[in-house]
């Protein structure tokens, strides 16, 4: 397991593509109860160890998630995450090139349980949910684009059907678009950064998820620095 941060309150690893955050019908063994089994070994703990969840990214993505390790810190998180109080920004490779360079993305999203998948609208539907972004491209190459995108609302599915709207979807996500799965069946979505002020002791923390190992990843990032 990959820690990027821990402390007697909070514990913020980075997801592998395919692990689930929450126990769900799969039965398969979450990263919950992995962070839990994981803290019971390192603190020698006796009896259930605690392990709240605050927040979840899609099974086929990766990067930062952040768990409680009390009580108290996670009712804060919860209100945090609630009144977009958790700054987090993405990066995504798209095989699409959007029309500008930069802007901001609103659509109203529907949610379809029998096929877990949402759909973006341009204007307001009966039970759609308003979903907001932002996005820049920060590279791009022969058939790939490198955006950084800044979630401003928390929806289904929501980064990777709206960039499947404007034409851009991701690399490997075939049920928003895209014409072949990646090797390892994730999608190039990283959750790559999240900042937020400490539920209990005030700091600032800031926590940025190293990018997977893979050719292309890295090849874009260093059009980035370049």
């Amino acid at each position: 397991m990959d820690v990027l941060y821990e402390d007697n309150h909070i514990i913020i690893v980075n997801k592998a593509p395919g692990e689930i955050v929450q126990a769900d019908k799969t039965g398969d063994t979450p990263l919950s109860e992995t962070v839990a089994a994981w803290l019971k070994e390192k603190y020698s703990k006796p009896g259930r160890v605690f392990v709240g969840v605050c927040h979840r990214l899609d099974r086929p993505v990766g990067g930062i998630v952040v768990f409680a390790k009390t009580s108290k810190a996670l009712a804060r998180l919860n209100e945090m995450f609630r009144n977009g109080q958790v700054h987090k920004r993405y990066w995504a490779i798209t095989r699409g090139t959007p029309q500008q360079p930069q802007a901001t993305l609103t659509h109203h999203i529907t949610s379809t349980e029998r096929n877990n998948r949402s759909h973006a609208h341009t204007s307001p539907r009966p039970g759609s949910k308003e979903a907001r972004l932002r996005y820049a491209t920060i590279a791009q190459g022969e058939r790939y684009r490198l955006l950084e995108i800044e979630l401003l609302t928390g929806r289904k599915h929501q980064i990777r059907v709206q960039l499947a709207a404007i034409g851009c979807p991701i690399r490997g996500d075939l049920k928003y678009g895209d014409r072949r799965s990646n090797p390892d069946g994730s999608i190039s979505l990283l959750a790559r950064e999240i900042t937020f002020t400490h539920p209990v002791s005030g700091k600032e923390i800031h926590v940025t998820a190293p990018l997977p190992h893979d050719t292309l990843w890295q090849a874009l990032a260093d059009a980035v620095k370049d």
